[in-house]
């Protein structure tokens, strides 16, 4: 890290310090009785001011310029500069200071700048000789934490968003195998715990391969959405739909009998059949049909068992000739 140049300078007012504000004139001049030796100093833009690595011995105060939370490559280059700016009259270090311990980040100059250089002990000094600067850095810690607050709540959002998005079939937008390996299992539990019935459907796209064979993998794609298309317009706010792998897909029906459950599945069974994939005037439009197997969760089953009893009711279905419901 490069040293900062020291140098004296006047041009400036103790009361634009926010850490000295609102503070009476006598305690001014005290203020300025015990911070006359401190030293300014000048920073170039994308120079070092408070490094990660290093401990907290002093606190810089900004009286021109700009500093930021700033990256630092492994050749101590500046890599990108942080939203966070310390503008003239706010200050930095100062919990390092308190703690001494290392700087929680490292701070550069956004600009060529000017810096009034407190050091650990003097700062002491102000804390016990003057209420009004014990007042301000209170206040400042207190704006310091609200932030730091506000930053993780801010990640935790963004991280919740993303993990929802980690949920979702990026083809078909409908919940994915991990979803299903989430939350399924709590679905059961609760249905067990309740009373409430708890069906599920398995589905199953008829012929899958001969059509992308026929069509193509792209317009195989696009079928795969019309199905998914399906199955969301024709379940309730309460029910879910997941693609379990490929051209297999599972409807969750809770608080739903299996007489119910195949009304759902014969209901969405004869939209599939009826769904227009794609318009193309040179062959006539194609249609895709799908076999559907119901399963109700019975006293005592697990996840396991109920996957197979849909499964093997989706086998009876594609025996049965396809296009159909089977329990």
């Amino acid at each position: 890290m490069e040293h900062l140049t020291h140098f004296k300078s006047t041009d400036y007012q103790i009361e634009d310090i926010h850490l000295f504000r609102d503070i009476n004139s006598d305690n001014r001049q005290l203020i300025a009785h015990i911070i006359k030796d401190c030293d300014v100093v000048k920073a170039r833009t994308g120079q070092v001011v408070l490094d990660a690595n290093s401990s907290g011995a002093r606190l810089f105060i900004v009286l021109k310029g700009s500093l930021g939370i700033t990256k630092i490559n492994e050749n101590n280059n500046l890599l990108e500069n942080s939203i966070t700016q310390y503008l003239p009259g706010e200050c930095v270090g100062e919990i390092s200071v308190l703690d001494e311990e290392i700087h929680s980040a490292t701070i550069s100059a956004l600009s060529d700048s000017e810096l009034l250089v407190i050091e650990a002990e003097t700062l002491w000094t102000l804390i016990d000789e003057s209420n009004g600067v014990a007042r301000n850095l209170l206040q400042l810690l207190s704006f310091r934490i609200r932030a730091a607050n506000a930053q993780i709540r801010n990640r935790q959002k963004v991280g919740e968003f993303y993990r929802q998005l980690s949920m979702v079939d990026g083809l078909t937008g409908l919940h994915n195998r991990a979803w299903l390996n989430n939350q399924l299992p709590g679905m059961v539990d609760h249905a067990h715990a309740t009373g409430n019935p708890l069906s599920i459907v398995m589905v199953d796209l008829d012929h899958f391969k001969r059509f992308n064979d026929e069509h193509g993998h792209l317009r195989g794609d696009d079928a795969l959405q019309s199905a998914a298309k399906v199955l969301n317009a024709g379940l309730r706010p309460t029910d879910f739909a997941a693609r379990f792998g490929g051209e297999e897909m599972i409807v969750i029906l809770p608080g739903t009998s299996q007489k119910a459950a195949i009304g759902v599945a014969q209901r969405l069974c004869t939209r599939l059949s009826k769904t227009k994939i794609f318009i193309d005037s040179l062959r006539p439009l194609p249609h895709i049909t799908g076999s559907f197997g119901v399963a109700t969760l019975q006293p005592g089953e697990d996840v396991a068992t109920l996957m197979s009893n849909a499964d093997t009711a989706l086998y009876r279905a594609k025996a049965g000739g396809r296009n159909q419901v089977s329990i």
